[in-house]
C-alpha cells in the first residue's frame, strides 16, 4: 500500500519574510527622506550659528567652512556690550510683547471660539462664515487702517499699540472652535446639572480639556509676535522700545553690514523659540491628532 507523504508548505514563511523585509526597506527609505529634509532645514541654522563665532576675516571666503577655523565670541561681545545696540533691552521687549500678546489672544480667542461652538444665537453660522472669509484677505490690507487707529488712540511708542490689533485672531477662533466641538457635550451638561454656570463650565471643563489646542495656538502666536518686523517698526519709533527684529535690522547699514553681529543676534533671538517649541511640541502632536474638522 502506497503511503502519501504530506507536502510541506514553504511559501508562507518566505512570503512573511519578504513582507518584513519590504517593511524594513520602506522604513529605511522614509527615514532617509526625513533625514534629508531635516538636513535641508537645519543647514541655514547651523550656518548662522557657525558665522556668529567667526571673525570678520572669515565671513566671506572662497571655500565654505562650516566649522570656524578660528572660534571667537567677539560678535556676541560687540552686540551685548555696545550701548548703541541695546540687544538685551530689545530681547526683554520682545519677550514682554510676546508673552502678553499670547496670553490675551488665548483668552479672547477661546471665549469667542466657545461661543461659536456651544452657544446658539441668531446669525451664528452667517457670522462665522463671514469671519472665515476674512482669512482670504492679505494682512497687509489692514496695515494702514490699524496704524491710523493706533495713531488716533495715541498709542504710538506704546506696547498696547503693538498688541491690540492682533487680538481676536480669526485663525485662533477657528482652530479652538474646531477643538471645542470635539469635546462631548455630556461633560458640560453634567456640570450644569451640578449647578455650574456657563462661565464655570467654560473655565472648569472646556478650557482644561483644550490644553493641547491652547498650547499649539500659544506657540503659533508667540512665534508670530516674536518674529514680527513691520508692525513693531511702525508703532515703536523709540529705539529703546523696539523689539528684536527691527532692532537687529539696524545692524545692516547702507554701505556695510556686520554679518557676524547679525548672526549672533539671530542666534540670541532663536534660543527662546527653540526652548518653547521643544517644551511644548508634544501638545502640537496631540492637538493635531485629536482635533479635526468637526461637524457643525
Amino acid at each position: 500500500m502506497a503511503t502519501i507523504t504530506p507536502v510541506r508548505e514553504t511559501r508562507a514563511p518566505q512570503s512573511a519574510g519578504n513582507y518584513r523585509r519590504q517593511l524594513l526597506l520602506q522604513r529605511i527609505a522614509i527615514y532617509i527622506v526625513l533625514i534629508l529634509f531635516a538636513a535641508i532645514f537645519l543647514m541655514p541654522m547651523f550656518w548662522m550659528l557657525s558665522t556668529s563665532f567667526k571673525p570678520k576675516s572669515q565671513w566671506f571666503t572662497r571655500q565654505i567652512h562650516w566649522i570656524p577655523q578660528t572660534i571667537t565670541t567677539e560678535n556676541y561681545r560687540k552686540i551685548l556690550a555696545n550701548p548703541a545696540l541695546p540687544v538685551g533691552r530689545w530681547f526683554v521687549n520682545s519677550l514682554l510683547v510676546g508673552v502678553v500678546a499670547t496670553g490675551l489672544i488665548l483668552l479672547v480667542d477661546s471665549l469667542a471660539a466657545y461661543a461659536y461652538a456651544r452657544m446658539q444665537f441668531p446669525g451664528r453660522k452667517a457670522l462665522f462664515a463671514l469671519l472665515l472669509a476674512t482669512l482670504f484677505l492679505p494682512g497687509i490690507m489692514f496695515l494702514v487702517p490699524n496704524f491710523l487707529t493706533i495713531y488716533h488712540l495715541h498709542l504710538l511708542n506704546n506696547y498696547a499699540g503693538v498688541i491690540m490689533p492682533g487680538l481676536a485672531g480669526v485663525f485662533g477662533v477657528f482652530f479652538l472652535r474646531q477643538f471645542f466641538l470635539t469635546i462631548p457635550k455630556e461633560l458640560e451638561e453634567a456640570a450644569q446639572i451640578d449647578g455650574a454656570s456657563t462661565a464655570g463650565t467654560f473655565f472648569k471643563i472646556a478650557l482644561p480639556l483644550a490644553k493641547p489646542a491652547l498650547a499649539t495656538l500659544a506657540i503659533i502666536t508667540f512665534l508670530g509676535s516674536w518674529n514680527d518686523f513691520l508692525w513693531p517698526l511702525l508703532v515703536l519709533q523709540n529705539r529703546k522700545l523696539q523689539t528684536l527684529p527691527p532692532g537687529l535690522a539696524s545692524l545692516k547699514g547702507t554701505y556695510t553690514s556686520e554679518y557676524g553681529q547679525m548672526m549672533a543676534g539671530a542666534v540670541i533671538a532663536a534660543v527662546p523659540v527653540l526652548i518653547i517649541y521643544i517644551a511644548l511640541q508634544k501638545y502640537i502632536v496631540e492637538s493635531v491628532a485629536t482635533s479635526g474638522l468637526a461637524g457643525q
